[in-house]
């Protein structure tokens, strides 16, 4: 190499690329700097404690390490192959996890076996809840009423025989499925139609408050149930306003005089009916409801950057976990979000 080179080496590149990393506005140090992450490790580890290694083997990672290793995954859509590799790779990881001295980093399978056995404790509910308590604790309580809406979130496609679908429309499995095709065949995954298009997965439902655009309620279910149908189950009564914002996908005439008498304002956009176009009144009365209403779509566009469109696990308990995690992770980058533009909680 020439002696005119521009390489510099020094004892201290490490930390000079660190403090440039900062500089540059990192997201991983703002999340350090912003979020707690020993107390969500401790909900963790409250509904599920690390497994007792007294009998001997390998002791298991800190729960803490392990939660953001769980954040980084979703925050940036990656595999757990892909996550393994990146934690070896990436100096920005390694720092948030505190892995830069470390001989060892968690594998693919530490984080599958993580995730698996959270999952059954319940440990994206806690997760989640844990997420809103920070939320809260930094004053961003749900104000300004809240916008309803779902989205569909694609999931692996299968491929079935007439004879396995007439079985699994009964409610049974094939009988000559081996227990290996048992677990990679998602039965629970469904089709549905959209604009004309096919989409086969699930259903992420959430009500997010207009203030913040902070996902505070969310529910997972099969792509072939109607929205409408989860409603009342994201609807968060913590919210400062009683205001809900929804598109026409949710009219129900029924429903909405009920909630009314229970002291809700919906605002409902009008669905024409075959026939009878809608009315000037009712066309102005959607055009006023939809500038509020689109404030949801920006927290799906976020999602959507993150990867929360698409989910590579399979059956509806690991994607209830995974897209309810997302939601957590994308909620930790709203509030970073909010805390570095200076928005102050009223």
């Amino acid at each position: 190499m020439s002696k005119k080179s521009a390489i510099k080496t020094s004892l201290f590149a490490a930390e000079e690329r660190e403090q440039k990393l900062d500089r540059k506005g990192d997201l991983l140090s703002t999340l350090e700097k912003h979020v707690k992450f020993s107390d969500l490790a401790a909900e963790i580890d409250r509904i599920a404690p690390r497994p007792n290694r007294k009998q001997g083997g390998r002791p298991p990672y800190p729960t803490e390490l392990m939660v953001r290793v769980l954040v980084l995954q979703h925050l940036y859509n990656l595999s757990d192959e892909a996550l393994e590799y990146q934690l070896l790779d990436r100096l920005s990881f390694q720092r948030f996890c505190g892995l830069r001295h470390s001989s060892s980093i968690p594998d693919a399978n530490t984080l599958w076996v993580f995730r698996e056995r959270i999952s059954a404790a319940g440990g994206a509910d806690a997760l989640f809840d844990a997420v809103q308590r920070q939320l809260q604790q930094h004053g961003f309580i749900a104000r300004g009423g809240q916008i309803v809406d779902a989205t569909l979130v694609e999931a692996p496609r299968q491929h079935f025989r007439k004879a396995e679908k007439e079985k699994l429309v009964q409610g049974e499995t094939p009988p000559e499925w081996t227990d290996a095709q048992r677990r990679q065949k998602d039965t629970e995954a469904s089709w549905t139609k959209k604009h004309g298009k096919s989409h086969h997965g699930y259903k992420l439902s959430i009500s997010a408050d207009r203030k913040y655009k902070l996902i505070r309620k969310r529910h997972v279910s099969t792509a072939k149930e109607h929205d409408t149908n989860h409603f009342e189950d994201v609807l968060d009564p913590a919210n400062t306003s009683r205001d809900v914002w929804a598109d026409k996908g949710y009219e129900d005439r029924a429903r909405e005089q009920r909630l009314q008498q229970n002291g809700w304002r919906l605002h409902i956009q009008h669905k024409a009916k075959r026939g009878k176009p809608p009315s000037e009144c009712q066309k102005r009365r959607n055009t006023r409801i939809a500038k509020p209403r689109a404030r949801v779509e920006h927290v799906f566009g976020a999602m959507l950057a993150m990867g929360g469109k698409r989910i590579r696990s399979i059956g509806l308990a690991r994607a209830e976990f995974g897209l309810s995690i997302k939601a957590a992770v994308y909620n930790l980058r709203r509030l970073c979000s909010l805390k570095e533009s200076g928005v102050a909680p009223i």
